[in-house]
């Protein structure tokens, strides 16, 4: 992806977040050079932040997804079971926008429709070695309530509903009808190692850096020294 498209995603993305009057945490708005800095670990070692993907395939309109995470705990602390245990992230899933089938191996989430249109999940089960079972019907929780539904089948969450997915599931999700805040609560979350895809897919994007950037994604903390004395101009 162009850096210049992430930064207009950022910009849309800001704007869409504050028409439901949510703001994010005041790190959201640092400069590159401001987080490089500083260098907070509880944001990025924690990887919190802006994480803007096209799964690697170039085509964000029809396959991609927006993430902001919002706080996130130490995967070691599971082994103990005291600590921060749990992460939250927001999420834009835009009209139309798949993000593809995968399921997770530690992270238990519950998936949320903030507001906007209907987000649909396509929902498996997986079977005994983790693949997908195209035989087994899918049940999940939704707001308390057990939900019975074929392999494969649709499920669809107005504004407000939402649904738990255990570790294993598998889901693909996209929005119909209008754009959609997505609120994600979970166990401590780990995009590096605990996303499996049912297809081969990148989870991180390539970035051509043909302007400077707004502000960091997640994906950039790998390398962030790089951004303590980047040039800018008028974004």
């Amino acid at each position: 992806m162009k850096r210049s498209t992430i930064n207009q995603i950022i910009r849309e993305a800001d704007r869409f977040i504050r028409s439901f009057n949510y703001v994010l945490p005041p790190f959201a708005y640092w400069s590159p050079e401001k987080l490089a800095e500083a260098r907070p670990p509880g944001i990025v070692d924690a990887r919190l932040g802006w994480d803007i993907t096209d799964y690697g395939k170039g085509r964000f309109d029809d396959l991609g997804l927006f993430l902001f995470t919002l706080r996130n705990g130490n995967a070691r602390d599971l082994t103990c079971g005291r600590g921060m245990l749990y992460a939250e992230k927001l999420m834009i899933s835009r009209k139309n926008q798949k993000s593809p089938l995968h399921r997770h191996v530690i992270k238990a989430e519950d998936i949320i429709n903030r507001g906007g249109g209907q987000l649909v999940l396509e929902l498996f089960m997986a079977d005994a070695k983790g693949d997908i079972d195209r035989q087994a019907k899918v049940t999940v929780p939704t707001d308390g309530v057990m939900r019975e539904l074929p392999t494969g089948g649709l499920l669809k969450l107005d504004p407000g509903e939402s649904v738990t997915l255990v570790p294993g599931v598998w889901h693909a999700f996209w929005a119909e009808k209008k754009d959609v805040l997505i609120g994600e609560v979970s166990t401590v979350n780990d995009d590096l190692t605990d996303n499996v895809f049912a297809e081969p897919i990148a989870r991180f994007s390539d970035v051509l850096e043909d302007e400077p950037p707004l502000h960091l994604l997640v994906s950039d903390y790998e390398r962030i020294d790089e951004f303590k004395k980047v040039p800018r101009r008028a974004l």
